[in-house]
């Protein structure tokens, strides 16, 4: 080996190797404090682009899930007032039956035709506050609401109203329905039986839309996690394993440092030719 004071060829070999374990230290120190092993491109092109688009997906489903929980919400609504409007036809009856009695006075029938008016009040009011995030499934105002179903929002989950509005097609008994005699509650009674039989019968279609949309919600939900788990084993640090290769790098970052030392006292030996 030629000994000279220009070129040092050991102290830039040494150079060349600390260099290469501080790179490698870094690399590691940013693996920990972030907990990514790919955290930008540089790291890893083809695998940073396919954990982007997942993520990118996982972002459509939180958006899908937000649809799927205010479908939920807007079918709880409707489902409760519906249970209630239920309740009311089935104690209207009581009163219809009542006025049906051709004994009964006078007094005793504006009574029981104020009452039945009143509750024909309730369920008008019902259907009216049945009403969540400007939707309400009940007065006839929409037919069906979309809501999105996957990421791609080209799917959709659909949600039918059920017109509870009196004198519909569900509850048959008008707002102008009377006990006055016993010839209008004969006639109320035959609408309010068929309107009980069309409002239990809408409410288990409203339940079973909503039962579906539970479903799928749940799914998205689970979905949504597969694809979060899937993007960690893409991504993700073993911090076991870095830790380890932190200490190892750390030891030769000191022991390159020494080198490089002693690398760089090599030419004083050319001073001791010269004595």
């Amino acid at each position: 080996m030629t000994l000279s004071v220009h070129t040092n060829d050991a102290a830039l070999v040494a150079l060349q190797n600390l260099n290469n374990t501080s790179s490698q230290l870094d690399e590691v120190q940013n693996r920990i404090s972030t907990g990514l092993a790919i955290n930008s491109a540089k790291d890893n092109a083809a695998v940073w682009a396919i954990a982007q688009g997942q993520r990118a997906d996982i972002g459509s489903l939180s958006a899908v899930q937000s649809s799927l929980n205010r479908a939920t919400s807007i079918a709880d609504v409707a489902a409760t007032a519906g249970a209630s409007i239920s309740d009311l036809l089935v104690q209207m009856k009581a009163n219809v039956v009542a006025a049906m009695d051709p004994s009964i006075d006078t007094a005793s029938r504006t009574a029981i035709d104020s009452a039945f008016k009143s509750e024909l009040g309730q369920i008008t009011q019902i259907v009216s506050n049945a009403n969540f995030d400007g939707a309400n499934m009940l007065d006839g105002s929409v037919s069906q609401i979309k809501f999105i179903a996957n990421a791609n929002a080209n799917g959709f989950i659909t949600l039918s109203s059920q017109d509870m509005s009196l004198g519909g097609s569900i509850i048959t008994v008008p707002s102008t329905a009377s006990l006055t005699t016993v010839t209008f509650a004969t006639t109320v009674l035959a609408q309010l039986t068929s309107s009980i039989s069309n409002t239990n019968e809408a409410l288990g279609n409203l339940g079973s839309q909503s039962k579906a949309i539970s479903n799928h919600n749940t799914f998205v939900g689970q979905l949504s996690d597969q694809l979060t788990a899937g993007v960690g084993n893409l991504v993700d640090a073993d911090l076991a394993k870095e830790s380890a290769r932190l200490q190892a790098l750390q030891v030769q970052q000191q022991l390159g440092t020494q080198a490089l030392s002693i690398a760089n006292q090599a030419p004083q030996i050319i001073l001791s030719l010269f004595k």
